[in-house]
């Protein structure tokens, strides 16, 4: 891929699973450096040795502190920031760690990336962040804003500022197939409610997702990809037929139903074969830049319950065998 080349590219909370899927996916091209920036040593260590490629580089740090990220993105070319508290219940009962992670952290990546001649920086979200109800959700909204409004204060320097929000990721750590997997042996799997449903994206198709924007990007655009839904009791019928369902209850901060865009955001929202973006609401933006797209119809809303594609049981079992 022509982009990388000669390239380098910093990825922070660069240890977990879509930090390393895209690494390993982007060493497979001529990239002149990959930087991953976390906090964990002893992930870093792992990954070295898992990948034990000389372009790799590790830097350990916090999003939270702005010095150790301005001394990381030194001759930096391209930021993915993927680094963030995601677990939805830690962060309703630790709700400022995640607003100094996710908001505070977010602030601090737009201006170093600003202040030290970053090229592209791309912002990993959530479907939490649409409508949100919970702490995760609306801190991840607030940093979409902040990288979405960071082009208007760039000034007479390149540096561009995109988001990519898609919705729960297969077998991503701390996400309910592991979890399903886990509980097998127990002959019961618990579901908060029956009726839930979730949007569903593949680890690699989350990380193709993300490599097609850095190339579409112009800068402002919260790209959003057209991904499949699937019913959570479905999930656990596909991971263990032979369990027991069990009703536990909505856990705190949680939605039977996401949403990816709100009928609000689809009136600025233009339509592609395989994916949508949501436009910014600012006079730099021209939708000449997203050439092709077409305009939603009114009361348009992309939810994870009114979507058109949706995985089968059978579906959902080929994919979780895959991994």
């Amino acid at each position: 891929m022509e982009m990388f080349e000669n390239q380098v590219v910093l990825v922070t909370g660069g240890t977990g699973s879509f930090g390393k899927k895209f690494v390993k996916t982007i060493l497979a091209y001529d990239v002149k450096k990959v930087i991953i920036f976390s906090r964990d040593e002893l992930k870093q260590y792992e990954m070295s040795q898992e990948y034990n490629d000389p372009r790799l580089r590790f830097f350990i740090g916090d999003v939270r502190d702005k010095d150790r990220l301005y001394r990381a993105f030194d001759g930096v070319d391209i930021v993915v920031h993927a680094a963030a508290l995601k677990h939805v219940g830690a962060c309703e009962y630790n709700p400022f760690e995640a607003i100094k992670t996710n908001i505070y952290g977010a602030q601090n990546v737009i201006e170093a990336a600003i202040d030290r001649g970053v090229k592209k920086v791309i912002a990993l979200s959530t479907d939490k962040a649409a409508a949100p109800i919970n702490l995760y959700g609306a801190t991840k909204l607030a940093s979409d804003k902040l990288f979405v409004a960071a082009n208007s204060y760039v000034g007479f320097k390149d540096t561009k500022f995109s988001v990519v929000r898609y919705g729960n990721v297969v077998g991503s750590r701390g996400s309910v197939v592991p979890f399903f997997k886990k509980m097998r042996h127990t002959g019961k799997l618990p579901i908060t409610d029956e009726r839930m449903t979730r949007f569903w994206i593949t680890l690699d198709q989350g990380v193709q997702f993300v490599l097609d924007n850095l190339q579409r990007m112009r800068g402002g655009e919260i790209f959003v990809p057209k991904i499949p839904s699937m019913r959570v009791v479905d999930l656990a019928k596909a991971i263990a037929p032979e369990c027991e369902i069990e009703i536990v209850g909505i856990r705190p901060g949680e939605k039977l139903h996401e949403a990816m865009i709100t009928e609000d955001d689809a009136r600025r929202t233009l339509e592609f074969d395989t994916y949508y973006v949501i436009q910014p609401e600012f006079p730099w933006w021209s939708e000449a830049y997203v050439e092709g797209g077409k305009t939603l119809p009114d009361g348009f809303k992309y939810t994870s319950d009114t979507n058109t594609q949706w995985l089968t049981v059978e579906e959902l079992r080929e994919l979780v065998d895959g991994m």
